[in-house]
């Protein structure tokens, strides 16, 4: 099966999928308490993949008994797409941007995407690939493998009016509409919605650090992510973790969701678990031992990220490393 096949097919699969999952109540919204994952947040809108807090993550981490991992089974296809070479856009959505960044979020993000491509910490996404059976979970040599030939595609400042204060998901993903005809559409883009501090979308902070999500276009199906004004949320979404400073959060959280972006752009057709988990979610907010939050030193400076699942690790065991191979 060929890449323009696959890439064909998840553009008309990705409604399926929306129809498929089951959608939790709208009182519970992001599933508070859980690991992250998939969940249904707006009527009629494709479910999200949610990145959960710090809090929550802990709880997930003690029920399974261990300090990480998210579950023990590997990460499998599911029939769609990865990135294969990922192109990321950022939009600072609304004029509340305007003289108004007191963490630097807009120049770290910058930095850090102007640098990860070809790192080893990214290297991880490419054992990942498309175009092979479904349940694969050792792609080898087969099928199209993710990229590590990230580029950094464009930076808009979207500041003409203000944003939603609250922005809906129907909102955000309408702005991602706007970024693609912007830019323009690329089946390997991932356009960042990054909201202005005191302008995130309900939820952040409390039952969620970020979420990714897909839409549809006329040119086809849109990889998006919610990125909120990081440092607002505090402790909850990585201000301080493992010592690595107030700004950590930052790339650890967008980190988090470049990766699911790259291995699960329309959610969940990629890589995922047998619980829903994504690449991230099995190594979200691990504080110690191996996986452990850290440090990684590109060309553009040096950044937290967390680790990433690899099916690789331990003879095939899987687990999660800050590096590939």
């Amino acid at each position: 099966m060929g890449k323009a096949f696959s890439r064909a097919r998840v553009r008309g699969l990705a409604p399926v999928l929306t129809g498929l999952v089951i959608s939790a109540p709208l009182s519970v919204l992001y599933g508070q308490g859980a690991s992250g994952g998939v969940r249904n947040i707006e009527a009629g809108m494709p479910p999200v993949a949610i990145h959960a807090t710090v809090g929550d993550a802990a709880n997930a981490h003690a029920a399974h008994g261990h300090g990480g991992g998210g579950g023990s089974n590997n990460l499998s296809y599911h029939g769609g797409a990865v990135q294969t070479a990922p192109t990321v856009f950022l939009v600072f959505w609304g004029s509340q941007w305007n003289n108004n960044d007191p963490s630097g979020e807009a120049g770290i993000l910058q930095n850090f995407f102007g640098g990860v491509g070809g790192s080893s910490w990214s290297n991880t996404n490419t054992q990942y690939c498309e175009g092979v059976a479904v349940g694969t979970v050792q792609c080898g040599s087969n099928g199209t493998h993710a990229g590590n030939n990230v580029t950094l595609g464009g930076v808009w400042y979207d500041n003409t009016s203000a944003a939603p204060s609250r922005p809906s998901q129907s909102q955000l993903a309408a702005e991602a509409v706007k970024a693609a005809s912007h830019f323009g559409y690329s089946a390997n883009a991932q356009y960042v919605i990054a909201t202005a501090t005191g302008n995130n979308a309900s939820g952040f902070g409390t039952q969620y650090c970020a979420w990714h999500s897909s839409t549809s276009s006329s040119s086809g199906n849109i990889a998006y992510t919610n990125l909120p004004y990081i440092t607002d949320a505090g402790a909850s979404c990585g201000a301080n973790f493992n010592g690595l400073g107030p700004n950590a959060g930052i790339t650890i959280v967008e980190g988090h969701e470049f990766a699911e972006s790259v291995t699960d752009p329309f959610p969940s057709s990629g890589w995922v678990d047998g619980s829903g988990a994504e690449i991230g979610d099995k190594c979200a907010w691990i504080s110690s031992g191996q996986g452990a939050s850290a440090d990684i030193t590109l060309s553009t400076g040096t950044f937290a990220v967390q680790s990433l699942w690899s099916n690789a690790f331990n003879s095939g065991a899987g687990g999660c490393v800050l590096s590939y191979p």
